[in-house]
This record gives C-alpha cells, structure tokens and sequence, in this order.
C-alpha cells in the first residue's frame, strides 16, 4: 500500500481508538447503556422460559388440552423470530434506541394484556404482540454493543450479553414457579409491566442517540420467511395429534418450499436483501449462528419434559419445580466473568467446543435420572453440570460471530444471529412438542372412559401412581433429543477459524471482487484479497514530514491505486509477540513521514494492541500529521479509520484488493511498502 494511501486512512484523532466511536455522545458512558438496554433483554428472554412452569396451571384454569397450551409458548417465539430480520436494519434507518424504546413499549403492553386475557385463545393472540415487541427490541441491544464500544473492549461486552442471555433462559423457570404458587399464572405476565416501565426510563435517559443509514426493506422476504416458519411450525406441533396425516406432512412440505424461494429471493435481490449471503463468507459468523441455533433449540427444549415429569411424577409444586433449575443459574452466572476474560485469549474452537460437549453429557445424565424413584438431589448434579456448559457457550458465541463483522453489517449480522437463536428456540418448542407427544403416546397405557391426562383437575398435578412409571419414560426419552442436538453445536465449533488465524471480512466489494477472508501465512499465494490488518505507519523524528504530503494523490505504477480500504481496528490475539515480530530497517521515503526513522511495528496478526508500535527513542509527533483528517473509504464511520496516538503513533487497518494486472504471489511486497523482506510477513502461531 503508498504512503499516500495510508496516510489518507490513518488520519482522525485518537479518539476512535482510545474512546470508542465519534458518534457515542461526549460523556456517554457505554457501560451505563450496556446495563439500560440490558433489563429488556433480559426480560423478554425470561418470558421465552418462563410460560414453560405455568403450563400445566394455565391447561387447567383455561381448561385447555397440551397441544393447545403450547402454542402459548410457541406463537411467542414464532412472532418473536419471524420480524427479528427486518428489525436489525430497521434499528439502522430509524436509530436503535428509538426502536430499542418502540419494541420495549409493545412488549409492556402485550404483557398486561397476557394477565387480563380469559381465553387461551385471546392469550395466544397477546402472546403474538408480544413476540413483535421483543423482536423489535432485541437487534438493537447487540447492535449498540457493536457500535459504542470500541473494538478492545467489545470482548467484555459480548460477554455482558451472553451471560445475560444465558441466566434469563435459567431464571424463567424458577421466576415462573414463584409466580404461579404464589399469585396465579397471571402474574408471570402482570411482572413486566414495571420493569418494562423502569427499563424504558432508563434506556430513554443513558442510551445514546447513534446515527442512521437509509435502508430499503425486503417485504417479500419476511412473507416468504415467516409463511414458511410458520407451516412447518404448525405441522410439528399438530401432526402427532392429528396422526400425522397426509395434509399434516403437505403443510411441513409447503413451509420448507416457501423457505427455499426466501433463500433464492435472497441470492438474486439486488438491492437489499433481508440477509446479505455474503455476510456467511465469513466462517465464525456462519458456524457460530449454527451454534446458537442448537443452543436455542436445547435450552427451550429441555424445560418441557423437566417442567411435566418434576410436577406429574415427583408431585412438586411448580416453585420447587423450578427452584431446580437455580444450580443452572446459579454455575452460569458465577463463571460469566471467567468466561468474559476467556473470550479474548483462547480460540473459540476450543471454549464452544468444551461448552456443548458439556452440555450433551449433562443432557444424557439427566435423561437417565428421570425414573419415578430419583431422588431430587440427584437431578441437581446434571443441571449444575449444564449451566457449566451453558456458560461458556452464549458469551463466545456472541463474541465469535460479531468479531469480524464490518460496521456495514453489523444491523443485519445483529439481525440475523438473534433471528437464528429464535428459529432454534422455535424449533425446540415445536419438536419438543411432536417428539413429548409421541413418546407418550408409546409409553403410556389407556385410560380409563372420561379419564384424561391432558387436564388435572386442582391444584394437585401429580399423575396416579399407575401412570407416573410410563410417563417418566416417555419424559427420559424426551430429554435425549436435546442432547443429541446439542451433538451438532460440537460439530460447529470444530469448523471455527478464531481470530489468531485468519484476517477480518472488510466491506462488501464490487460485483465480481472476491472479499472472503483469506489465511495470511508466509507461503500464501492464493489469488484473493490481500488482507493488511493492523497496517502500521513509520514515525520519524523531525517537525515536518518529508515526501508526500499526507493528502497526496498514490503515485502511479503502485499496486494498489485504488482498492485499499480501511478495516475495523480491534484487538488481535492477546499474546506477547516474539522479537522477529519487530523490524527496525528502513523502508521507502513514500512510508517515513518525517526526516529520522526511530522504528515502526510489524502487521502480524497476534501482535498485542499495547506493542503494535513501539518507539526507538522518545520524540514529539509532528503537528502537521497529529490532525489530519482525510478518509480512505468509511467517510464518518470512525471505527474504519485509522488514529494518531501520542505514544504509539499513526495506525490503521487496510484491506489491499488483488487488481486485474497485479500478481498473485508475493503480494506482501508492494512498491516502496513492502520492499524490505521481513516487512508485512509473519509466521502465525
């Protein structure tokens, strides 16, 4: 890359770096909005779970059958993942607090209309609206997180958000529970209402006002994506009550036709499709939306039998039904801040690995505690287990998949990976659902004329002693489709590139330009993009630079003219790099900005952000460089620029695009750039 070129992306202040984002308010502390936003979240992900404990309450005070009550739980998650695509760029156009606060208003409200309803039918309809509340709401809170923390920093968020996700889906339960014994299943809505009233106060008075983007809007795609979610939704969880009739596997049919046009819409819409494909190029958000998908499905999942065999079977009531679930809460919540620190230092492949390794064998346990005779205490071994688990898979997912996402993208990649933790959590319901279904229907034997199992009369919910055996079965069973499930978040994790290997996704190119990350390695020679991450500047002493000033035009014959275009600044591996890492010999006059070379960094990608220039000698920064403010290509998205930092000098982040003309191999040595032979290459650890 000329001298030129990088000057032009290495000049704004060093606030982009040392304070976050231009565009969080003066005085803004990003914490403070982390923890605001974070009380809406973490409500609407209690309600996920939360109806779970309240079933079989709610099946004999609406006197409804099983089949009917869960769709209270699943048209909740139907409407809550369905919109979740379209309310990350929506976040974009109007601004993610205003839809942060939108989303959260609607929700309040469904909530009291969930506490008021006296049909079951009236209180699926109230669940619907609220699913909408929670689906605008929910994009905007990673999305923020993306957006008003800088790089260096966004490890920690992440993992704020992970672990707030992890707990809510644990304390549903045990919240339900309370509720329900204490105040009637209405309860379990009538308590959003002032917290949501608290959490709006708070998000309207420390979130910040962040600017938007316009955008166009895929109405044929949330048609065909949510006409499809919705037949195969419904054909799962009617088809074993209806004995699986041909219509039944007609409607299945039809949902996954309707899903194959959306992917085809998406692939050939030119102008903004509701998720960008290209956004899969980049592996770790490709395997990580996998991994919360089979995170979602499990969590929601093995509620369902635990709930039914703890009150039918043990004849607990639903509190102490669901105080078995605080060892999950409880584990999760104490190793967040652990796992909040692994995040940034080990691979992903490793931490998600352990995580859902740990979580199918806590699975599999549990299924084989379900017997009629288990002691409680030996139910609490596995649960505990699975809050291990759980804990270090929702943080480092999260960090994963958002790492080397682009600004540009950041809405939709918000979007799309709470939209798949919501189809996951979807599908767990509705499977769940089928697969409960038709265990029991195998294990339990038939009942008596006007006998049902469907609707326990009073407050005792507990099954005649005849029928807790069978039942227990058909629970255990139940519990093994999660873990098996949880087999594919493993297999995920294997696929997992990590941040110590491979350089970030830059912008999207133009049509026909390769943009995929690519391995940078000393032999590397494929033909593709040429990734320069972390692109440093030389520092010499002296007031005024030297050669082309930092506004210059390139000068002709270089490599790459054109098509250099800054990167996201972020934090690399965090590990002490060796001393080949540094190399102190001249390059070109085009790089020395002023008379005295005193040293600059190398570009190796596990270089630490604390050593990525280190001066040879104390020396003043020239003035005339500290202030410039040309941009390369992100106009006024300072996270793509580069910054002047009084210590450690100019640095930016640059992706070099391969032209027509230029070679392929040895692209690491570019005129007046890469001329000497250390400069620009690394062997990676």
């Amino acid at each position: 890359m000329t001298a030129a070129a990088r000057a032009r992306a290495a000049g704004s202040t060093r606030r982009a770096t040392a304070a976050g984002p231009r565009n969080r308010p003066r005085g803004t502390n990003p914490w403070n909005a982390l923890w605001a936003t974070m009380v809406g979240f973490f409500m609407i992900l209690v309600d996920a779970t939360i109806v779970a404990v309240a079933n079989p309450s709610i099946m004999a005070k609406l006197d409804t059958g099983y089949d009917t009550v869960i769709w209270v739980t699943s048209a909740y998650l139907l409407a809550y993942a369905v919109p979740l695509l379209v309310a990350g760029r929506l976040g974009d156009r109007f601004g993610p607090k205003n839809l942060y606060l939108a989303g959260l208003a609607v929700f309040t409200v469904a909530s009291l209309w969930c506490g008021l309803a006296g049909s079951v039918g009236m209180l699926i309809a109230a669940r619907v609206v609220q699913g909408i509340g929670a689906a605008v709401l929910t994009p905007q809170t990673l999305s923020m997180i993306t957006r008003i923390f800088p790089p260096e920093r966004r490890g920690a968020a992440m993992s704020v958000w992970g672990a707030t996700a992890g707990v809510a889906t644990l304390v549903g339960p045990l919240a339900g529970g309370v509720l329900v014994d204490e105040l009637g299943w209405e309860w379990v809505f009538f308590v959003n209402v002032p917290i949501g009233i608290l959490g709006l106060a708070l998000a309207a008075w420390l979130v910040p006002v962040l600017s938007t983007h316009e955008h166009r809007f895929d109405l044929a795609g949330v048609g065909l994506s949510g006409a499809g979610m919705f037949l195969i939704v419904f054909g799962l969880q009617q088809g074993q009550s209806k004995g699986w009739a041909p219509w039944i596997w007609a409607v299945i049919v039809a949902g996954i036709g309707f899903l194959a046009m959306f992917l085809y819409w998406q692939a050939i819409n030119t102008r903004e499709p509701l998720i960008p494909l290209e956004i899969f190029r980049v592996r770790d958000f490709a395997v990580a939306t996998l991994g919360v998908a089979v995170i979602g499905f499990a969590a929601t999942a093995m509620i369902l039998p635990l709930m039914f065999y703890t009150q039918a079977v043990c004849g607990l009531s639903p509190t102490r039904s669901a105080l078995l679930t605080a060892p999950m809460a409880i584990v999760s919540g104490l190793l967040a801040p652990v796992v909040g620190k692994i995040v940034d230092n080990y691979h992903p492949r490793s931490v998600v690995g352990f995580g859902f390794s740990v979580l199918a064998i806590a699975l599999t346990w549990l299924s084989i505690e379900l017997t009629p005779s288990a002691p409680i205490w030996r139910l609490l071994v596995p649960l505990a287990a699975m809050g291990v688990g759980m804990a270090f898979i929702w943080s480092p997912l999260a960090a994963t998949a958002t790492r080397n996402l682009p600004p540009g993208l950041a809405g939709a990649g918000s979007g799309v990976y709470n939209a798949t933790r919501q189809v996951g959590a979807v599908l767990g319901s509705a499977g769940m659902a089928a697969f409960m279904t038709s265990r029991i229907t195998a294990e339990m034997p038939a009942l008596p004329d006007g006998a049902s199992a469907h609707r326990p009369e009073g407050p005792a919910l507990q099954l005649p002693a005849f029928l807790r055996e069978p039942f227990a079965a058909a629970m255990s069973q139940s519990m093994l489709l999660p873990a098996f499930i949880s087999l594919f978040g493993v297999a995920a994790a294997l696929f997992m590139v990590g941040f110590g290997a491979s350089a970030a996704i830059g912008a999207p190119g133009r049509a026909g330009e390769r943009t995929e990350g690519i391995t940078m390695t000393p032999d590397d020679d494929v033909v593709g993009d040429d990734y320069d991450d972390y692109v440093e500047y030389t520092i010499a002493r002296g007031p005024e630079p030297t050669g082309e000033p930092l506004t210059g035009p390139p000068g002709a014959g270089h490599a790459d003219t054109d098509d250099t275009e800054p990167l996201d600044t972020r934090a690399a591996h965090r590990r002490t790099a060796s001393a080949e890492a540094w190399d102190g010999h001249p390059v070109g006059t085009r790089t020395a900005l002023t008379d005295q070379l005193i040293g600059f960094a190398h570009n190796g990608f596990h270089v630490d952000h604390e050593q990525r220039f280190r001066p040879l000698a104390d020396f003043v920064p020239p003035s005339a460089n500290r202030h410039a403010d040309s941009h390369a290509h992100a106009g006024d998205d300072p996270i793509a620029e580069g910054s002047w930092n009084d210590h450690f000098g100019y640095r930016s982040s640059a992706r070099h695009r391969l032209r027509e003309d230029e070679p392929p191999r040895n692209r690491h040595y570019r005129a007046d750039v890469d001329d000497t032979p250390t400069y620009g290459r690394h062997s990676l650890p």
